[in-house]
C-alpha cells in the first residue's frame, strides 16, 4: 500500500475537462473498442466498450491555480484519457499503471512551478508485490528535498502525465 498521496485529477477539473480541455477544445466522448487507455479519472485501464475522451490536460497550469505557483514557461498541456461520464474514482490503495517491465520518471517541481529534477525509475525486476515499495522509495527520495512540493508520474514512451503526488 502506498504511504504518498496520489492525486488523480480533480472532479471539478474533470467536469471542466468533459465540456472543453484545456486546449480550449470540445470534448468528444468514443466508445473505447479494445480497453488499455490509462484514465486519469479513476487511475485504471479502461475495459472493451467503456465511453471514454481524450482530452488535453494543464495539470501544473491547475495546480499554480490553486496555490499561486506561476510556472511560466514550464507549464504544459498534453493529452490524457478520461472517463466521458463521471466515475466512481480510483482505488488508491496502491500507485496506478505500476506493473513490471515499466519506465516512470518522477518530475519534481517546486512551491514557485519550477523544475527541480527528474528521476528515472525503471520497474523491470520488481515483482509486482514490491512495485509500491519501489516507488514509495523513490518519492521519499523526491521529497527529502524540502524545496519539492509537487511530483509528476510521468510514463517514459510519451512523457504523457499519469497522476500527482503533493508535498505529504
Amino acid at each position: 500500500m502506498t504511504s504518498h498521496h496520489v492525486r488523480p485529477i480533480a472532479p471539478h477539473a474533470l467536469k471542466e475537462l468533459r465540456a472543453t480541455d484545456d486546449a480550449g477544445l470540445p470534448c468528444v466522448p468514443f466508445t473505447d473498442p479494445e480497453g488499455g487507455a490509462p484514465l486519469r479519472c479513476c487511475l485504471r485501464r479502461s475495459e472493451p466498450g467503456e465511453r471514454i475522451a481524450l482530452v488535453s490536460y494543464a495539470p501544473l497550469r491547475r495546480w499554480a491555480a490553486e496555490t499561486g505557483a506561476r510556472p511560466g514557461a514550464y507549464d504544459e498541456q498534453g493529452p490524457v484519457f478520461v472517463h466521458a461520464e463521471e466515475c466512481a474514482g480510483p482505488d488508491l490503495a496502491v500507485h496506478p499503471f505500476a506493473r513490471p517491465g515499466v519506465l516512470r520518471t518522477l518530475r519534481r517541481y517546486s512551491a514557485e512551478g519550477r523544475i527541480l529534477g527528474g528521476r528515472l525509475l525503471e520497474l523491470a525486476d520488481e515483482p509486482d508485490a514490491e512495485l509500491d515499495a519501489v516507488l514509495d522509495a523513490a518519492l521519499t527520495e523526491a521529497f527529502a528535498d524540502s524545496e519539492v512540493a509537487l511530483v509528476h508520474v510521468r510514463a517514459v514512451e510519451y512523457g504523457c502525465y499519469l497522476y500527482e503526488i503533493r508535498h505529504p
